[in-house]
């Protein structure tokens, strides 16, 4: 019987030009575990079956957002066994989560100065000059990260290619932008100073970011900070806001 519909089904499919792939996604059995896991871009070593379903904060203190996001992702297993970062704009803050959900570590960042959760069309083809004050956001959203290298050779880590947004190490180019003193201060009021760019301490990039994000490809969600989590991330219990 299952044999019958199933190349009903193929016949149909086919007609409608959709391939086997989609097929197999509908029919369970059709197709292995691993070789679904292949197509979805899973990690080889990741079986998501396996996977805890809320996130290991370890302790860390975090905001109920970031806390939400993580058992999100981790119920809905929307980073596909990857390695995912949470970015935290309103307080400034950068958690990196292992692809079983355990944090990996968790720092204080630089961020866009202004406020605001949507890139400019075309910002990433244009000079940093160019780029007005109220254009300089972080946007909100789920990027699938990747290694790269930026114009000066060194490492970073892409979170929207095409609105050339990264994540890198500070860089103190200018002392009159104290970025170093920025991230040393205690309280975020003074974190808002870059281009739309995600600055990290220098330990931090090169112990934790790197180790996770700076040889494969990750997911990087950016939470907002106009806009509640249900309008970005989607209609989920799970992202509701608190009372």
């Amino acid at each position: 019987m299952l044999k019958q519909v199933a190349e009903q089904l193929d016949a149909v499919l086919k007609g409608l030009g959709i391939g086997c792939a989609v097929m197999a996604l509908l029919l369970p059995g059709q197709v292995t575990s691993r070789q679904l896991q292949t197509r979805l871009g899973v990690p080889q070593n990741v079986v998501l079956a396996n996977l805890p379903r809320v996130a290991d904060l370890a302790g860390e203190q975090a905001a109920s957002e970031v806390r939400q996001m993580a058992d999100w992702v981790m119920h809905s297993r929307d980073h596909r066994g990857m390695p995912f970062v949470i970015v935290d704009k309103q307080h400034v803050r950068v958690f990196v989560f292992s692809p079983s959900g355990k944090l990996q570590g968790a720092a204080p960042a630089l961020m866009g100065s202004a406020v605001g959760d949507d890139s400019v069309s075309g910002i990433g083809d244009r000079e940093m000059s160019a780029i007005q004050p109220h254009e300089r956001t972080t946007p909100a959203g789920r990027f699938v990260s990747s290694p790269g290298i930026n114009s000066h050779g060194e490492d970073i880590v892409w979170v929207d290619y095409g609105a050339a947004v990264s994540m890198h190490r500070v860089r103190a180019k200018e002392p009159k932008e104290r970025r170093l003193e920025r991230l040393a201060s205690e309280t975020p009021d003074d974190n808002r100073i870059s281009f739309g760019c995600i600055n990290l301490p220098t330990a931090f990039y090169e112990g934790t970011v790197k180790p996770s994000l700076g040889k494969a490809r990750g997911v990087v969600y950016v939470l907002p900070e106009t806009r509640p989590l249900q309008a970005v991330f989607g209609n989920s219990s799970l992202l509701a806001s608190q009372p």
